[in-house]
């Protein structure tokens, strides 16, 4: 067992999901304020934010605060958290635990400062911004979690050095997507812009930021963001990934790009589309893996809800049909578009948390009918249930491949191979 006094992540700082538009915390735990700052609001933003940092610093020394509810047991090593992990998932997905192999792992020095995706709750407190996390009624300030990408602190140090008091600026949550920065208000009409100086511009360029947003969403809690009154204050509205993807600040991502290429190389080696295929691709996001299915020469038709990742896709895969909305909702789209010979269908998919809708399930199994499927799988627990449906009928599941992408959390997200038996 560890002691107390480390330096590991034991935070992930927030939990999101794509639905119907917007961002929403899990009930897991629910974020709220974070951080002291003096008087400051007006000084110079890089003198600001160093001076926040500075006197942070022997806290981190000391270790991320045990009262955090973001990570796994911070007591236990990285070894012991990733074979709790793996044993949750093999007694989940018990039925193919002789399917299943090694965990793909990141290398070491990517187990921290990975996190370029944030979503903390904010508030006004002894007379400073904080940002963070709300475990009862108490504050759990992250704003040197170790598992933040260093970008992402710094921008989130700076905005709490520079921003007004809330009566003036209502602020309520934090994002920051990559090079994306939104502040979420909770308040109908735009409130005082004046601390927008262009120290702070000239400071987020130094970040690399790209984007500084203002969302208008008075109704601001429980969900995060709404679909509309979103502001560009500073900078640009869209932004590219080191893949060359382009995003904008509120597109799903995973946050560790090699992991997430490898479990596409998997996906891509085991679909192995032809010309004459057609993929059909559920959840799509950004586009990544429609992007993959195109370059082999096959159609492919994707759907997301999420319009800017709708946008975002269109631009990423120009290959690929794409349709917005729900699943259940563009199924007669998606039979106009299938080959007439079942063996030239294939399925990815990429499912929220409650896994994949039931009435597209039940499309899959009664019209689509691919003759192999790829699903990465962010719940163990909702993967069993669709595994059981598919298993059900006539799919046999070839090889479950979990892959570490939130090392220091309680998840790991599993891609699911599977060929129709009579393929």
């Amino acid at each position: 067992m560890y002691p107390v006094k480390f330096n590991m992540p034991v935070h992930w700082t927030f939990f999101f999901r794509r639905d119907h538009h917007q961002w929403l915390t899990y009930d897991l735990f629910e974020p709220r304020h974070t951080r002291e700052t003096e008087d400051r609001i007006w000084s110079p933003c890089w003198d600001a934010m160093n001076s926040i940092s500075s006197k942070n610093e022997p806290a981190q020394q000391d270790g991320c605060p045990l009262s955090c509810p973001g990570c796994q047991d911070p007591l236990l090593s990285p070894a012991e958290r990733l074979a709790e992990k793996e044993r949750f998932i093999r007694k989940a997905l018990l039925p193919w635990q002789g399917r299943m192999a090694a965990v793909g792992e990141a290398v070491p020095e990517r187990r921290f400062g990975f996190r370029e995706k944030v979503c903390l709750s904010a508030g006004w407190q002894d007379r400073g911004w904080r940002f963070g996390f709300i475990r009862g009624e108490s504050l759990v300030p992250v704003h040197h979690c170790p598992l933040h990408a260093p970008r992402v602190n710094k921008t989130i140090n700076l905005m709490a050095a520079v921003l007004p008091p809330a009566h003036v600026f209502p602020l309520a949550w934090f994002l920051q997507s990559g090079a994306q920065v939104t502040l979420v208000v909770k308040s109908r009409h735009l409130p005082d812009l004046s601390w927008l100086k262009v120290e702070l511009t000239n400071t987020l360029e130094q970040l690399d930021d790209k984007g500084l947003w203002l969302h208008l969403h008075p109704a601001a809690g429980r969900r995060v963001t709404a679909k509309n009154t979103w502001h560009l204050l500073w900078g640009e509205p869209r932004s590219t990934d080191g893949s060359g993807l382009v995003y904008g600040p509120t597109a799903f991502q995973q946050l560790i790009p090699e992991l997430a290429a490898a479990a596409l190389d998997a996906a891509e080696s085991f679909l192995a589309p032809a010309a004459e295929d057609f993929v059909v691709d559920l959840y799509c996001g950004i586009g990544d893996s429609l992007r993959r299915w195109t370059r082999r020469g096959c159609r492919a038709a994707g759907v997301e809800i999420n319009g800017e990742s709708v946008d975002c896709a269109r631009i990423n895969a120009p290959a690929a049909t794409i349709f917005r909305g729900a699943g259940r909702h563009r199924l007669p789209q998606l039979a106009a578009m299938l080959p007439p010979d079942e063996n030239q269908r294939l399925l990815y998919a990429n499912p929220p948390r409650t896994g994949i809708e039931t009435e597209v399930m039940g499309w899959i199994l009664t019209v689509f009918k691919p003759r192999r499927i790829a699903c990465l799988s962010c719940n163990a627990v909702s993967l069993k249930k669709d595994l059981d449906r598919l298993t059900g009928s006539g799919y046999r599941v070839e090889r479950l491949m979990p892959f570490d992408f939130f090392p220091g959390t309680r998840y790991l997200e599993i891609m699911a191979l599977l060929t129709r038996e009579s393929a």
